[in-house]
């Protein structure tokens, strides 16, 4: 059991092998410092900039078929409305398991350092 799914990134490459891995080379490269910051952002009780790095990641999160959005929305309510606040650190740390899990499998699976 895969923990990506990368049927749209298939669908977005339209079968071309070279530039799928280009994406889960950007993937690789800009979504674990993201989340790094999210979850610095976090520690400094700072929503602001934990919704910024946690909206930027949002489309890629998707791509990848990692199913993180309503661990999105939670540091999104936190920090749009100050809302769901004790949810946020177990939020941050699905993702950040999630995406460190997927970053090992893509490396992997791709054969990239």
């Amino acid at each position: 059991m895969s923990n990506y799914n990368l049927n749209e990134v298939k669908e977005m490459a339209g079968g071309d092998e070279d530039f799928m891995k280009i994406v889960v080379q950007t993937f690789l490269e800009e979504i674990p410092p993201d989340v790094e910051a999210m979850n610095d952002a976090i520690s400094n009780d700072n929503p602001d900039l934990a919704y910024q790095y946690a909206h930027k990641m949002k489309p890629n999160l998707q791509l990848f078929g990692l199913e993180l959005m309503d661990e999105v929305k939670v540091i999104e309510a936190w920090a749009k409305a100050g809302k769901r606040k004790d949810e946020v650190p177990q939020a941050a740390s699905k993702i950040t398991k999630k995406v460190n899990v997927a970053s090992i499998a893509l490396k992997r699976d791709f054969e990239l350092e």
